[in-house]
């Protein structure tokens, strides 16, 4: 993975170094932010493929850093965070985040969490170029070229999580999955979080429609979730 960059932002320079360190001796491109403040300027200037994030951040912290690199790109996003801080992972999830690491951290398994990532992140790139095709049904059209969503025909945002998670119930109109099988095709098998996030996002997107279209998200309890078409019915 030597032509992968990797942008490290935290303010503890003695854990930058270690985690860089880390990342040179395997053949990634590295560069370090101590601020949040300059953290969006040098994921500009440096187009990483993947961002190593502290939660704790003076003048920007990871939280708001996530959210501002989300509303731009894509790129994997590793949050770091120390033990005993309060930090709630599907919260992070949520905000754009692919996984966590919990520091103190082994320097092993942080590689092998940053290769894990990139790996799926390139298998989903070229998933979404083999199957870019359009969907469209009454009153939605997704584009996953574009990553476009048009809903009674304004144009409706979603965090890439929520794109995909629509697009593959979309994709698959029917069919029931269970909490497990949407973190695998979603998130990856690799994924280090739990069921919990499914529900979240599964929440937000029904948050998005407004309920009156003739098909809806169902769940299906004890099972998981399935995207039906048919007479609309209230999201459970």
């Amino acid at each position: 993975m030597s032509d992968y960059r990797v942008l490290i932002v935290d303010d503890d320079k003695h854990i930058a170094e270690l985690i860089a360190l880390y990342l040179d001796k395997e053949g990634f491109a590295t560069r370090q932010v101590h601020s949040g403040g300059s953290a969006m300027a040098e994921f500009a200037a440096f187009s990483p493929h993947l961002v190593l994030l502290d939660l704790m951040l003076p003048q920007m912290d990871g939280h708001e850093i996530c959210r501002e690199i989300r509303k731009i790109s894509a790129v994997p996003i590793i949050m770091l965070t120390a033990k005993g801080e309060i930090f709630d992972k599907v919260l992070g999830l949520t905000m754009g985040a692919d996984d966590y690491v919990v520091k103190p951290f082994d320097g092993k398994e942080l590689v092998a969490r940053v290769k894990a990532v990139l790996r799926r992140s390139v298998t989903q790139a070229n998933d979404a170029k083999l199957n870019d095709k359009a969907i469209n049904i009454p009153n939605l059209s997704i584009n996953p070229a574009t990553y476009n969503v048009t809903y009674h025909g304004r144009t409706l945002e979603l965090p890439p999580k929520e794109f995909e998670l629509l697009y593959f119930l979309l994709s698959h109109q029917g069919r029931v999955f269970t909490r497990d099988q949407l973190l695998d095709n979603i998130w990856g098998y690799d994924f280090f979080g739990d069921s919990r996030t499914v529900d979240v996002h599964i929440k937000r997107v029904r948050e998005k429609l407004d309920g009156i279209d003739p098909w809806s998200i169902k769940t299906v309890w004890g099972v998981g979730y399935k995207f039906e078409l048919g007479i609309s019915e209230e999201a459970q």
